[in-house]
Formats: C-alpha cells, structure tokens, sequence
C-alpha cells in the first residue's frame, strides 16, 4: 500500500510517499529555518505562509521523486495534531482536497506517532510493544506502545520541554536558531562536570520531568556572570547544560523501563538526535542487555515519511476522516 503524506506542523513543508509503512519511496522538505533564524525562533504566521506557497512543489516533487502520479497511490495521509495551527490548516486543508478530488482515503496522523514511527523505517525489525522517550522542542514523554495505534502515556513534563529547554538556554548564550544542535555541537568540547546544575524532580510522579528550573539556573548563571565581569567557558556551560538534560531524561526513561519490566527501549524526536543522549542510554541498555532501537538523524526533525510510516498502522486500525476533519494545536498521543 502507497501512502502519500503531507506534514506541516511547524516550519517544514514535507511530503513523501511510503509502501506498507515501512518503505521510503520519496521524501521532500522544504525548510523555512533560514527565515525564522532572522527572528530568534518560529514565527507562526510567516510559517503558515510559507507552507501555503510550497505545499504544491513538495508534493508534485515528492510524487516525481517516487515515480508516480496520484494514480499509484493509495491514500492521502496529514499531519492533523499537535502543532501550530495555521500551519497545520495548510496541511489538513490541501490533504482534504486533495483526497476529495482523487477519491482516495484520508487518514489523519498525530504527529508524535509519527516521530515513534521514524523508528519502523530506520528498523525494519522493529514492532510494538515497547517502551519510548518522545524528545522534542515541545514534548517530552515516556510513552508505552503497547500496539501500533495504542498508546499510554507514562511520564511527560510538567513545564518546558527538553528540546525547548536547550534552544532558550543556547539562546542566551548568543547561539543560532535552532540552538540546540548548536549547543550540542558546542557541548562536545567542553566539561560536563564544570557547572553544577539542578536535577528537578516531580513530588509522587517519578516519571515525569521539569525542565524550567534547569533552564533558569543556566540562565541565572550566564547572567549573573555577566554582570560581575566574569567570563565563563561557552563550551563547559553547554556539556554541564547538555548533561544535567540527558541526566534528567536517561533517569526517568530507565527507571519507568525497570519499574514495568520492559527491555526493549525506543527514542524519538528532534532531540533524540542530540549525540549524548544517544550515547548514554546505548550505554545505558548495554550494562543491562536491553536493546534499544534510535531513528536515523535523518528522521529525528520533522519529515512527512515517518507521518506516512505511521499512516499504514492507521490506516489498518480503521482511522479514517471525511472532509469534516479539522486541525488541533493540542492533543494527546493516547487519542491522536
């Protein structure tokens, strides 16, 4: 089955075609991070516009890519929830009529069962259920895939995200958008140990994160080094930031994995890109035999191919919408 999928959540533009869910056939993204980088971050109307103006080149390239037309698809398949919600519209609006016009099935995709899904492309071998860490600039949640469309959420932040947590860090250290790969890069030679930095804790919920207090004490010491003249190491405060995060993450996602008895881990997500996460939980699984199973860092930011990876499992499960479906800036990965 040839799933044409279309995401538009935040400033990329994505299409890709994708057989059974598990076969990348084309995948084009048309990135707005140039624009928004003027800025400091994402501004959501220029993204909604943007994404108006490339939808169609990235879909007709996406289609060519694949050579295909829409006659050798099977269904339409969109990013419908979380995101920013006129770039979403662009998306669910373009995918309705799309499917409206060709008679195909539309299938509406939550967007971090999409980033989950970026994992049944980069391993083939890879099926529920198991255990994942959702990371990205907005979400942070320790999700249990007991199938491929149920899902149960075990722990989640109650603040910032991770993701959101290093790009305003990096940001005040004077670093471009998106700052967090910047700080990741930056963070590689520095040392971890040369800051101490909080860990938060949730009270009774030892699964959930905050990063908001973290994110304010790098801050504070950035600032209040400034102010006394002091010049601090760049690269020393980004490996102490960068660990304290990985520190914060690795610890809940571990402890969740031993508390339920699973031993099969998965990470997800923008931020599962960053190198030291990688690293630490790989250590991590291999002092206790579990496997763990990472996306391609091709996969990690937005992509319409994971959307189109987990469109199949949708598409099987029975989800399908009519031209009635609408966007959502929230929802809940149980529901998407």
């Amino acid at each position: 089955m040839k799933i044409l999928a279309i995401e538009s959540s935040c400033d990329e533009t994505a299409a890709a075609v994708v057989e059974d869910g598990r076969t990348v056939h084309s995948s084009i993204i048309a990135s707005q991070v140039e624009e928004h980088r003027l800025y400091g971050g994402v501004v959501p109307e220029i993204a909604s516009r943007r994404h108006a103006e490339a939808i169609v080149p990235v879909v007709t390239q996406a289609l060519e890519q694949a050579s295909l037309t829409l006659d050798g698809i099977d269904a339409i398949a969109v990013t419908y929830a979380p995101g920013l919600i006129g770039a979403l519209l662009v998306g669910v609006n373009f995918a309705k009529g799309l499917a409206l016009s060709t008679g195909l099935p539309l299938v509406p995709v939550h967007h971090l069962r999409s980033h989950i899904a970026s994992n049944y492309i980069s391993n083939q071998e890879l099926k529920p259920p198991f255990l994942c860490l959702v990371v990205s600039g907005g979400h942070s949640h320790i999700v249990m895939v007991e199938d491929y469309t149920k899902m149960k959420i075990i722990g989640r932040t109650r603040d910032d995200a991770a993701g959101e947590a290093f790009d305003k860090a990096a940001r005040t250290m004077g670093m471009p958008y998106p700052g967090g790969i910047e700080l990741d890069r930056v963070a590689e030679g520095g040392d971890p140990l040369a800051f101490k930095l909080p860990r938060p804790t949730v009270h009774d919920a030892p699964y959930d994160f905050s990063f908001s207090g973290l994110k304010t004490a790098v801050i504070n010491l950035l600032h209040n080094s400034a102010q006394k003249g002091i010049e601090v190491n760049k690269a020393d405060v980004c490996a102490s930031f960068r660990y304290a995060v990985v520190d914060c993450l690795c610890t809940n996602f571990i402890k969740a994995a031993q508390d339920l008895g699973v031993d099969k881990l998965v990470i997800a997500g923008g931020v599962s890109a960053n190198s030291l996460l990688r690293r630490t939980l790989s250590d991590e699984c291999g002092k206790r035999g579990w496997k763990l199973y990472m996306p391609g860092k091709s996969l990690c930011g937005d992509n319409a191919a994971m959307v189109g990876a987990q469109a199949y499992y949708e598409y099987l499960s029975g989800n399908t919408a009519g031209t009635d479906l609408n966007a959502y800036a929230t929802m809940s990965i149980e529901k998407g």
